[in-house]
């Protein structure tokens, strides 16, 4: 079984043009593997402030994890998928907005031992998340922004404790 806790970073989801490096922290717990092949769980949240309206992108996911050893270091490929939030307020200068979003994750990593429970890992990866703006007022049907993204580069560093 495998924990890592990590600082994460993810380029902000805002209209375009006005996008900003969101940061944030990342945590997971992968399962004891069959043939290399391993059950995931991760937490992820992304922090930050853009058009003076801030962002709080939270996520849970699900899914598999593949990965090998060679030599010392341990490399996998993952895929996730899950459901993602953003805070009520996140639409340009604070607009009350709201959203929950169907989200996947495509990525793989690299873990290099620093001891034998301890290890440092640098992942990154391909985020699709499905945002849209639901206004506060019925109806409430979500709706698209043009140049809303949905695609984004994920980036993680951390420790993994092996127990």
């Amino acid at each position: 079984m495998r924990f890592s806790a990590a600082a994460a970073g993810l380029n902000g989801s805002s209209r375009q043009g006005s996008r900003q490096l969101l940061n944030g922290i990342d945590g997971s717990i992968a399962f004891a593997p069959w043939r290399g092949l391993r059950f995931k769980i991760d937490a992820f949240a992304y922090l930050g402030t853009n058009l003076r309206a801030s962002q709080d992108a939270y996520f849970v996911m699900g899914g598999g994890q593949y990965g090998r050893h060679f030599g010392r270091e341990f490399a996998f490929v993952e895929g996730l998928a899950g459901e993602g939030s953003i805070n009520r307020n996140w639409g340009a200068n604070a607009t009350p907005e709201e959203t929950a979003s169907f989200s996947t994750v495509l990525g793989g990593g690299l873990d290099t031992p620093l001891t034998k429970r301890f290890a440092w890992r640098v992942e990154g990866g391909y985020q699709w998340a499905n945002f849209a703006l639901a206004p506060p007022t019925l109806p409430n049907i979500p709706y698209r922004i043009p140049g809303l993204p949905n695609n984004f580069g994920r980036l993680s560093t951390g420790c993994v404790w092996h127990f």
